[in-house]
């Protein structure tokens, strides 16, 4: 790899890395229920030492993420809603790294011409994708599927290219973690058939494929078992949210699929925790590459088209079998590195034809910049010029669309549930010894006996454990027990009463 290529990479990991952690401790605002929730899940890990495969409260969460989380509020007893999301963001700017490692091992196997420029593009598009970054800056254990699918794809190609064992087995360890982040990764194993008729050929298919195999049998045992003695937690909701369940199974299932799909270019998901409100979830510059990548694939038909179209073909499957909330950004998320990987195909594919139509114009001339004396910059055609302002405006409409756009609109508060932040920061302020009480009038999932919507001041106050709620001095009031107070500020005997609604 030339320091030229280096460059880029770091560059990459930089913007990145910038637009995942600017700001991580104002943007998004409040901490919603549910990342609430993993947090309090983590302190209890910590105090209790009790590391858990699978959480079964909040209709049931894988525990990888959770530990993880664990470990982050061990090591540094910070305990605000950022410290939540700072894996995500790790996990979000290591998977654009994987992104750009795989589509330009994928390119070099499938013989493709510039796998590094299709490495970097397709990497790129993720890096400033504000569908991604807004999944890379919130709390959920989602974040982590397509990184280890990506990282086990990845590693199962170099793998076959380089023959090494441990390698395959970096992509078997991979392969299975997936399975320890979210219920739509189930299906996703079966991409990695794309990849036997090549290893056929391989003079080490079965130390590749063995390897690859017992790795992951060993690493997705602990879940595996858990299953096997809870299979309720197996399916989860998904018989409740199944198209299955519907009268006409497969009408909801064939619009599921075409929401899911014109969410990209036509309308994307409504919820403005997960996007901004109805959006595409593709820069439109974004989609229409989006788009040529298809048609150039369906031509092409090469062994980077197969997989990406594959992995898109089975990440749609549990969206479209849910009918809940389509178009659904979070549920979807294992679509994004095959749409960054088609629209790098179809702009690399755009990039070749623009110069060898303009190869006799202007738009070739070399040195046309030179007045600049910025190196490359001043040796550049006016073509590679207007490709690097490409990327000035995707890094620009990013920036715009997440911290000005979606950051500051007051529903992005609400969706966050900001409020409740404010209530668990004045809570905290006050003395252990004063009498507090808190009445749950929201609505949600009970976690022992009391509504979801409380898990934010609980994880603010440190108060979800009974014990730590006695030494604080912390009532958590529901139903018929809360009508005998009132929001009245300090009463007679020093109490503080606070709402949750």
């Amino acid at each position: 790899m030339t320091k030229k290529e280096i460059g880029a990479i770091l560059f990459l990991l930089i913007i990145a890395a910038f637009l995942r952690l600017y700001n991580l401790e104002t943007t998004p605002p409040g901490l919603y229920p549910d990342e609430a929730m993993n947090g309090n899940n983590a302190l209890e890990a910590i105090r209790t030492g009790t590391f858990k495969v699978f959480y079964p409260e909040n209709n049931g969460r894988e525990g990888l993420f959770i530990n993880i989380q664990a470990l982050f509020l061990a090591a540094t007893s910070i305990r605000e809603p950022w410290m939540l999301r700072l894996p995500s963001a790790l996990f979000g700017i290591l998977s654009v790294l994987g992104a750009f490692y795989l589509f330009r091992e994928l390119a070099r196997t499938s013989e493709l011409k510039n796998d590094f420029l299709i490495g970097f593009l397709g990497s790129f598009l993720m890096a400033t994708s504000v569908w991604h970054i807004i999944f890379s800056r919130i709390g959920f254990r989602a974040i982590m599927a397509p990184f280890f699918l990506i990282w086990a794809a990845y590693f199962l190609l170099r793998a076959m290219r380089t023959g090494s064992v441990r390698t395959a087995a970096l992509s078997g360890a991979a392969l299975a973690l997936g399975a320890h982040t979210y219920i739509a990764y189930r299906v996703m194993p079966l991409l990695l058939l794309c990849f036997v008729p090549r290893l056929r050929q391989h003079a080490k298919r079965w130390k590749i494929a063995g390897s690859v195999t017992l790795v992951a049998a060993l690493v997705a045992a602990p879940l595996l078992g858990y299953y096997a003695f809870h299979p309720a937690d197996f399916l989860g909701r998904t018989g409740q949210l199944s198209v299955m369940s519907s009268p006409a199974p497969l009408r909801d299932f064939a619009k599921n699929v075409a929401l899911t799909l014109g969410m990209f270019n036509v309308r994307g998901d409504g919820n403005w925790r997960h996007n901004i409100a109805g959006q595409p979830e593709l820069f439109w510059p974004v989609g229409i590459l989006f788009l040529i990548g298809i048609a150039v694939g369906l031509k092409k038909r090469a062994l980077y088209d197969k997989v990406l179209f594959t992995w898109f073909g089975l990440a749609l499957l549990p969206v479209a079998i849910s009918n809940e909330g389509l178009p659904h950004a979070l549920r979807a998320i294992l679509m994004a590195p095959p749409v960054f990987g088609i629209a790098a195909r179809g702009g690399i594919a755009l990039w070749e034809l623009l110069k060898e139509r303009l190869a006799d114009t202007h738009f070739s001339k070399e040195n046309s910049w030179g007045f600049l004396r910025i190196g490359v910059i001043a040796r550049a055609t006016h073509l590679e010029v207007l490709a690097v302002l490409f990327f000035g405006l995707l890094f620009y409409e990013a920036y715009y669309s997440y911290f000005m756009t979606w950051g500051q609109d007051p529903n992005v508060q609400n969706a966050f549930a900001a409020d409740y932040v404010e209530i668990g920061h004045e809570m905290r302020a006050l003395p252990d010894t004063t009498p507090k009480n808190v009445i749950v009038e929201a609505d949600g999932v009970l976690v022992r006996g009391i509504p979801m919507p409380a898990q934010t001041v609980m994880f603010l106050t440190d108060s979800f454990l009974p014990e730590e709620q006695k030494r604080k001095n912390i009532r958590y009031l529901t139903g018929p027990e809360a009508q005998t107070f009132a929001p009245n500020g300090p009463t007679m005997r020093g109490a503080f009463t606070f709402i949750i609604e």
